[in-house]
């Protein structure tokens, strides 16, 4: 077992889920067919879900460094979890090096073929480019880059991975998601949506919001978040963050399939920001840490913490106005949950995606007339668009709501982000197996998606600099 001296040490300090982990080894492990896993100081969920479920591609001897602390303990636990279930139970055996030094001992011996990246994202775009040097796949969780600074050593990291024929794959879980390609097929039928139209900077012909909450409660228990998630210069900031998502989706539906040159086809033109206030009671509750860190102290005002999540940014896209807003709430009402909306205005119509208490917060797909007098011609439009879907995602239909059309989704097509991300899984492995299989578009339009989310908060800065830059 690869485990350093301090850890030996420390075990018992490690709970009973995690622990039975490291005593899954077996015997050495020998050249694999398959890809083999090493994942890289996991500080967030998403590291542990490519292996929810076995992968006939992927080896069950799998590879963990990190430093030892609460983000490894919680990462241990997961994928025991997934061994110790009941029904379907995956069968990983883990060998875990845990040290300070953890990155430069997978560089050493780097015994996978794919890296998994998730969780602080300050340095990270360092690590991805070294590891494409390395000539390793790699699966890195967003945001690649927080600061517009980085946007170079993201081309040379792509770059790199292309002289190295490797993958590195960036995680955009909401291509899976029903509500979003429904959006796009119908963005993407003249017929049911015309052309989109341009709007301005002050009427945007896309529009997009995105609200989450920091406090979430399992089973009446607060699901706690790392301290280092309140760090702007660590996370960064909403838009760098869960606006990666946003800006990608907005290329994706405008533009499928059409490489996007960040420097000719975007002009970013606006930025702001401002924090979510959290009492020291707050913190302690969503963190179970007992004093801000002395790296927040930039950001406390007395016995509050000024957290720079909410950012809001303008940009037209091949002349389409777009504007973003990303928010982040403290805790949400009673009864209620994260938001969305998302609004593409074309001639015809508007296809519209809408999250809330109207939607019962589940995201619902609406086609509205761009005048009362069409809604006919509409909704002929719209029922041959979905019969000519009925192939992949047989029943749909659409339910006349008098100024708008819903559209009607089957619940078998509801999967959740967990198996959002078992798909990108499948999309990655399957790059893996024939590189050539990776569209072209990706590497511009990472590049162009990178640009918008980075100098938005760049101009955000300048517009509301806060205590800290």
């Amino acid at each position: 077992m690869n485990l350093c001296t301090n850890t030996r040490k420390r075990r018992a300090m490690i709970p009973p889920l995690a622990f039975l982990l490291f005593m899954i080894v077996g015997a050495p492990i020998q050249a694999a067919e398959r890809f083999r896993l090493i994942t890289l100081n996991p500080g967030h969920f998403h590291a542990a879900l490519i292996q929810k479920e076995a992968l006939p591609e992927i080896s069950e001897d799998a590879f963990v460094y990190a430093p030892l602390g609460p983000d490894l303990t919680a990462h241990l636990n997961r994928v025991s979890g997934f061994n110790a279930r009941k029904e379907n139970p995956t069968h990983w055996k883990i060998r875990i090096y845990a040290g300070s030094d953890y990155w430069e001992k997978m560089l050493a011996e780097h015994p996978g073929e794919i890296v998994v990246l998730s969780g602080s994202n300050r340095g990270k775009i360092d690590r991805i480019g070294e590891i494409a040097r390395r000539k390793l796949h790699q699966l890195a969780d967003k945001p690649w880059i927080i600061e517009a600074v980085d946007l170079p050593k993201l081309q040379a990291a792509l770059d790199t991975a292309d002289q190295q024929r490797v993958i590195a794959f960036d995680g955009m879980t909401q291509r899976y998601e029903i509500s979003c390609i429904l959006q796009r097929e119908l963005v993407n039928d003249e017929s049911v949506f015309g052309q989109p139209q341009t709007g301005s900077a002050t009427d945007p012909a896309v529009y997009m919001e995105s609200v989450h909450y920091l406090l979430k409660l399992v089973a009446g228990v607060p699901n706690l978040r790392p301290v280092w998630f309140f760090d702007i210069t660590q996370q960064g900031e909403g838009l760098t963050d869960v606006g990666t998502h946003l800006v990608d989706l907005v290329q994706w539906i405008l533009f499928p399939d059409r490489a996007i040159d960040y420097r000719k086809d975007l002009n970013v033109m606006a930025g702001s920001r401002w924090p979510t206030v959290l009492s020291l009671a707050d913190f302690r509750r969503v963190t179970g840490v007992a004093a801000f860190p002395e790296y927040l102290k930039q950001w406390v005002r007395g016995e509050s913490l000024d957290y720079y999540c909410n950012n809001s940014v303008t940009y037209a896209l091949n002349g389409v106005h777009v504007k973003l807003d990303v928010k982040w709430g403290y805790e949400a009402p009673a009864g209620t949950g994260d938001t969305e909306v998302a609004i593409f205005r074309g001639t015809r119509s508007s296809v519209e995606v809408h999250q809330g208490k109207q939607e019962n917060f589940r995201p619902e797909v609406y086609v509205v007339p761009a005048r009362p007098e069409m809604k006919a011609q509409i909704a002929k439009a719209l029922e041959t668009k979905l019969a000519s879907l009925s192939g992949e995602w047989p029943g749909l239909g659409a339910e006349d709501l008098g100024n708008r059309l819903r559209i009607t989704i089957p619940d078998k097509f509801r999967i959740g982000h967990e198996a959002h991300f078992a798909l990108l899984v499948k999309t990655f492995l399957g790059y893996l197996k024939n590189p050539q299989s990776l569209p072209a578009w990706e590497k511009p339009n990472m590049l162009a998606k990178y640009h918008v989310t980075t100098k938005g908060v760049e101009l955000a800065r300048q517009a509301s600099p806060g205590k800290a830059q």
